[in-house]
């Protein structure tokens, strides 16, 4: 299995693997040792790719979090440090007849090694935004595709997209690799050649981004893993006696790898003095953090959500699929602030959903955040809403099913 990007990315993975591990597989996670605590104390294998200091770097780096260069950046990091690496990796402990492949969706490599050596391998996509289609498009900064936005309008943007940034990032070095193996070069990357040909696997529900009639015609969708390190992690003493001090506070998470974020705890802490509000603030990176904080909002580094979610009043984050999916577990309102990437698509879904708004980045300022907030919690549909689709969500039955998927691609 291929873990690349942060926890959004890893966490699925791990909670994917630990059910294959408990049905009796062997498992092992091609991923950066950032992660090799979470990783080994589930039981599974890390096959280190890259160093803790790349993993930083990648964080830091000022592009990552811009809505357009962002994107270009990660796709362009991926394949430069990723591409041969995860190759050798691959050849090193691949098995001929025992090996099953299961590829992140920034995973170029295991669809090359499938092709050249025919192991089974499955695409798994976490969020819908991978999955393209000119019926209902996914919503995506830089790109018009909005309800009434023509067919062939779409179409127009991705032939664009394709040409102009996606084959030049990745159509060199993908077929520079091919070439060295005897396979033909490839073109429309990311349109159609790198889902699996046996299996697509969306980890997500149909009544959040329903299939659509031009994905690959061997997707499958299942739901949220829902997996987080709570099976290993204590909830520390500090925020146990936080939660049981007062009313249940405002949780705000703007992503685990956010480096660039005092605009967005600067508004929190607005948001939460002027609502009358307590709050958590979520990060690994505390120099985001205004320098001092007011009672009643306090700091943590990291907290499974599956933990502290279900005593909050609501969550405010960015839109990354694997907050999303714990905030809806959870059955509380979401306030998000879009930023890059799937994030802006996801907001939009759970708008639809009835359990959330969204604030765009520029505007989100602590007076408008304050009367976002106020409107969700005071919203009885919104509430209801929170509480229907909580119900649906049954993360044992999801890795259930794709487990099972996985194992008849064999």
């Amino acid at each position: 299995m291929t873990a690349l990007g942060s926890y959004g990315d890893v966490h699925p993975i791990i909670g994917l693997g630990t059910a294959l591990r408990a049905r009796g597989h062997e498992v092992f996670v091609i991923s950066n040792p950032y992660f090799q605590t979470i990783i080994e104390s589930a039981g599974l294998k890390l096959l280190p790719l890259g160093t803790e200091e790349e993993y930083e770097a990648l964080a830091r780096h000022k592009d990552l979090w811009d809505p357009f260069r962002g994107p270009q950046f990660v796709l362009r990091s991926s394949i430069e440090m990723g591409l041969r690496p995860i190759y050798r990796l691959l050849e090193a402990n691949c098995l001929p007849g025992e090996t099953v492949l299961v590829a992140h969706c920034l995973d170029m490599t295991s669809r090359i090694f499938q092709e050249k050596h025919g192991v089974p391998l499955a695409s798994v996509h976490f969020a819908p935004v991978g999955l393209r289609s000119f019926h209902q498009s996914a919503k995506m900064f830089g790109m018009i595709m909005a309800d009434w936005t023509p067919r062939w309008f779409r179409k127009a943007q991705y032939w664009m997209a394709d040409r102009m940034f996606i084959d030049p990032i990745l159509g060199g070095q993908i077929n520079g690799l091919r070439g060295e193996l005897g396979l033909p070069p490839v073109s429309g990357i990311m349109r159609q050649w790198y889902f699996s040909p046996q299996l697509v696997l969306g980890l997500f529900p149909e009544w959040f981004a329903p299939a659509q009639p031009d994905w690959p015609a061997n997707t499958r969708l299942t739901s949220f893993p829902l997996w987080d390190d709570s099976a290993t992690t204590e909830l520390p003493a500090e925020v146990t006696r936080f939660l049981n001090s007062g009313d249940p506070p405002l949780v705000f998470a703007p992503g685990s790898a956010m480096t660039a974020g005092e605009e967005f705890f600067e508004a929190a802490v607005d948001a939460c003095l002027r609502l009358g509000k307590r709050g958590v603030l979520l990060t690994k990176y505390p120099e985001q953090l205004p320098k001092s904080l007011p009672d009643g909002v306090v700091h943590f580094s990291f907290v499974p959500f599956s933990q502290l979610l279900p005593h909050s009043a609501a969550l405010i984050h960015h839109g990354g699929i694997g907050t999303s999916a714990q905030g809806l577990a959870a059955g509380i309102p979401h306030l998000v602030m879009p930023i890059a990437f799937d994030q802006l698509d996801n907001a939009t879904r759970l708008k639809r959903l009835g359990v959330a708004d969204f604030i765009r980045r520029k505007k989100f300022r602590g007076p408008r955040l304050a009367k976002a907030i106020d409107r969700l919690l005071a919203s009885e549909s919104t509430q209801d809403n929170c509480r229907r689709w909580a119900t649906e969500l049954d993360a044992d039955e999801a890795l259930t099913e794709s487990c099972e998927l996985i194992e008849q691609i064999r």
